[in-house]
């Protein structure tokens, strides 16, 4: 079962495991992560659950599309090279270990 590896806002790590198939957006909800509020439920409509892929993961990660980098552009938080949708990414056994921080705000 692969491991996400939330960092929150306050430099604390959550690590939970996942489902293959599942969205990272998914998992966080499901376990709780209040820092992902997923406003849309994961349609790709809100942008309310942004999160930044650490560096080292960004190259495994299925590109981003063009629904995705438009609403990127719409985050609260700072978007960065590095930020996704969580809702856009989906876990494979590939993803184990997956590490993303959280931004300090959705809204």
């Amino acid at each position: 079962m692969p491991v996400i590896i939330f960092i929150h806002a306050d430099d604390r790590s959550q690590r939970i495991d996942a489902s293959a198939g599942d969205s990272v957006m998914q998992v966080a909800t499901t376990h709780g992560v209040d820092q992902i509020v997923a406003e849309c439920g994961g349609n790709a409509m809100c942008a309310t659950c942004h999160v930044y892929v650490d560096e080292n993961w960004t190259a495994r990660l299925a590109p981003m599309g063009e629904e995705e980098d438009e609403l990127l552009h719409g985050v609260a938080a700072e978007r960065l090279s590095n930020s996704r949708l969580s809702c856009q990414i989906r876990i494979t056994p590939e993803l184990d270990g997956l590490v993303v921080r959280l931004p300090d705000r959705q809204i």
